[in-house]
């Protein structure tokens, strides 16, 4: 059965990812699997407690700690909510990413993304948004905010599973929702709708309850929807790049909003 994954380390980032995927697990109907990749057997070092050193010491213990503080965190937000652990033996980009296959949504924080270290080789939420099997959501800003749902949308002609995916979440969480169409600056001719009258109809009949406004933006994409998402709940974007630092070098719109969004970012990769 799919799942809600949420992937965790000892971060308060990544607890709060975890309360925002407990709620999300809740509104889909769908268990809640809490992963901690354990990476120090594979290196070969000692995984118990040092000589001398009180029982509960160790890095078996420590990871089986974060998983138990995850674990009553989640049913501190959902209470009867359906929610398994698991500590896979490796790091946590792999052992996330063969989640993902049998996923519906996966769900980290934001620990590092500010960082250029972290940019470049650390970065757990940027690597998973070019190479997961399902949408990518990463934690930022509050665990619960509240405001519409907010896609932004391009010219690729790929709009379908953007737009497919934020309907069903406005409605879930009975958000408003803005289709945002960003073109740069100097652009001319007529300005375009976000979305054709005929498919809007149909997606506004399919999802009768959610409300929608059509914005066009003018600058830099990437930049232009963080700057209009200051007061969204989630924004949703698209990945058209196959590897992390090809997305990174070309400044993606995704990438972009990972690094400097102040809500929670949904990636779905177009590429798939």
């Amino acid at each position: 059965m799919n799942t809600v994954t949420v992937g965790v380390d000892d971060s308060e980032t990544s607890l709060r990812a975890v309360e925002w995927a407990a709620g999300e697990a809740v509104r889909r109907r769908r268990p809640l699997q809490i992963v901690h990749g354990f990476l120090w057997p594979q290196l070969g070092v000692p995984l118990g407690p040092a000589p001398g050193a009180p029982p509960e010491g160790g890095l078996r213990h420590a990871a089986e700690r974060i998983l138990a503080i995850a674990l009553d965190r989640a049913h501190t937000v959902a209470p009867g909510l359906d929610v398994s652990v698991g500590m896979p033996e490796g790091a946590p980009v792999p052992a996330l990413l063969r989640r993902s296959r049998q996923a519906e949504l996966l769900v980290v924080g934001s620990r590092g993304l500010g960082r250029i270290s972290g940019l470049l080789l650390e970065s757990v939420g940027a690597e998973l948004a070019t190479e997961s099997a399902c949408p990518v959501v990463v934690v930022r800003g509050s665990a619960t905010p509240h405001g519409p749902v907010v896609v932004g949308v391009d010219d690729h002609g790929d709009n379908e599973a953007l737009i497919a995916f934020t309907f069903a979440h406005a409605a879930r969480d009975a958000n408003a929702l803005t289709l945002a169409h960003v073109s740069t600056k100097g652009s001319t001719g007529p300005r375009r709708p976000t979305l054709p009258a005929r498919s809007l109809a149909l997606w506004k009949e399919r999802f009768p309850g959610v409300t929608v406004v059509q914005e066009n933006l003018t600058g830099r994409p990437g930049k232009t929807l963080v700057h209009a998402t200051a007061q969204a709940s989630l924004l949703v974007v698209g990945s058209h790049h196959r590897h992390e630092i090809g997305a990174l070098v070309d400044g993606s719109v995704s990438q972009t909003a990972l690094h400097r969004a102040t809500c929670p970012v949904a990636i779905l990769n177009l590429r798939r």
